[in-house]
């Protein structure tokens, strides 16, 4: 059985104009130039930021030295859990200081992650021994588990929590 090309049906008509112009810019692109110059790089075109963000270091705190960075001021904003220490700046509408997560902010939040509690009672003083978490139960310390591996995976680690004589 044999087919033939009928040009006839509009359809068909179409098709075959419309391959016939796609060839032809495709063997004959256009090589006009644009009326007007693009603004948007008229200083020129540059990867560089504005400006370069804050170098961060990875280093030992102690209660009273990671204390400071709570956000307040427009400041970095740390914070600890089972002594690993998280730059969660980039957080700062949760972790600032009118935040929902703002006590923990320049603390040692293990417990409150822990437990699920944003209460100030979960907050150990900075003159106190950090908390050895000794007596939480199993699926609290899962849970604990858990928001280190979405803050590592989240925030950078900037440093780790010592006992104040430790540093």
């Amino acid at each position: 059985m044999a087919y033939t090309l009928d040009f006839g049906t509009p359809v068909n008509t179409a098709l075959l104009i419309y391959i016939l112009y796609s060839v032809q810019k495709i063997v004959f692109p256009s090589t006009s130039t644009p009326k007007t110059i693009p603004n948007e790089f008229k200083h020129g075109y540059s990867w560089m930021p504005k400006e370069h963000p804050p170098t961060v270091l990875f280093k030992t705190y102690t209660p009273k030295t990671l204390e400071p960075f709570d956000g307040k001021n427009g400041g970095r904003i740390l914070l600890a859990i089972n002594g690993i220490v998280f730059d969660v700046t980039a957080g700062r509408n949760f972790y600032g200081p009118d935040g929902m997560y703002g006590n923990f902010a320049g603390r040692d939040a293990s417990r409150g992650m822990a437990k699920q509690s944003f209460d100030l009672d979960m907050l150990t003083a900075v003159d106190q021994p950090l908390d050895k978490l000794q007596d939480l139960r199993p699926d609290e310390i899962e849970n604990m588990k858990g928001w280190i591996e979405h803050f590592s995976n989240k925030y950078i680690i900037c440093g780790k929590l010592v006992e104040s004589d430790a540093a």
